[in-house]
């Protein structure tokens, strides 16, 4: 089940949404997929008198962006996929990222209430918490520069700029010196497997492409018109990518991907360019996002 819900939840992410993926039941049909964009990525941090006390997050990101930020133990309440750092484990669940329990919310009495977008859960809890004047705020990186900017705007909200600023500054200096190690680089055409049954990948997806551009990476699939596309094999094999990125940090895993493309001559796969990355790291727009670059941009330098 947690494979199925990680396929959709990473196609509803790039769509418009908020996970990680593998591949199952659960995927998007592309008609889904296509949903236009829902409204601004950010809501004033000015509708919370700061500082705030009691948090709901409704994504996983934003937990650990919130942690991130010092404030983890100001979260009384998440979704069922938050489950990094391990303190987050232990925080009450309200419900997954497509539906919430509007009771058990409330009951956590939050004075503020975090989302990626105003669907799913957000969309549940949205009139409930509007009736209690309760704010419902966005978190939306679209850069990894964003990533940053998110946990110094959480120390702000939260009152723990003593954390934050720090943390902010390091990841900064980690994605200034990627940008400045790859001007220049040779670009690298990329293919990204989301999930196999069936087959996804990411396409029009601002903040992963821009962790490629950073790695002089070029997404073969940017070109499409969503963010998670759905694809056949004989599509991979006529545009060629140079490198294959898998969603596991597993290596009986990573070596069932290699050997799948292998076995139908893609020469990304015949030349061992085909690398695995954790999804959770990998897909999640959080702090863990950067150290995921990082290992990316290796391997495109492996792939030169």
């Amino acid at each position: 089940m947690k494979s199925g819900l990680r396929t959709w939840a990473v196609a509803a992410r790039l769509a418009a949404c908020c996970f990680v993926a593998g591949v199952g039941a659960l995927a998007p049909t592309p008609a889904r997929a296509q949903a236009g964009p829902m409204q601004s990525d950010t809501a004033p941090t000015a509708e919370v008198q700061p500082p705030a006390a009691r948090a709901i997050t409704l994504a996983p990101h934003i937990t650990e962006l919130i942690f991130a930020a010092g404030a983890g133990d100001k979260i009384v309440g998440t979704v069922s996929s938050s489950d990094f750092p391990a303190p987050a484990k232990a925080i009450p669940r309200v419900g997954d990222g497509m539906n919430a329990n509007v009771e058990k919310t409330l009951a956590l009495r939050p004075d503020v209430a975090i989302a990626w977008l105003p669907s799913g859960a957000a969309q549940t809890l949205a009139p409930t918490l509007s009736r209690m004047g309760i704010p419902l705020l966005y978190s939306r990186p679209r850069t990894l520069d964003d990533i940053p900017a998110e946990i110094l705007r959480f120390g702000k909200l939260f009152a723990t700029e003593s954390t934050a600023l720090p943390a902010s500054k390091a990841l900064q200096t980690r994605i200034a010196a990627l940008r400045t190690r790859h001007i220049g680089s040779k670009p690298v055409s990329v293919f990204i497997e989301v999930g196999t049954s069936p087959l996804y990948t990411i396409g029009k997806d601002p903040l992963l492409n821009d962790a490629l551009r950073l790695c002089g990476g070029v997404n073969i699939y940017t070109d499409t018109a969503i963010a998670a596309p759905q694809i056949n094999a004989e599509s991979v094999l006529v545009r060629r990518p140079e490198v294959i990125i898998a969603p596991t940090a597993n290596g009986i895993r990573l070596n069932e991907v290699r050997n799948r493309w292998t076995a139908l001559h893609l020469p990304a796969a015949l030349n061992g360019h085909v690398y695995g990355i954790d999804p959770d790291a990998f897909f999640r727009p959080g702090p863990r996002l950067i150290g995921a670059v990082e290992a990316l941009c290796s391997y495109l330098e492996q792939a030169r």
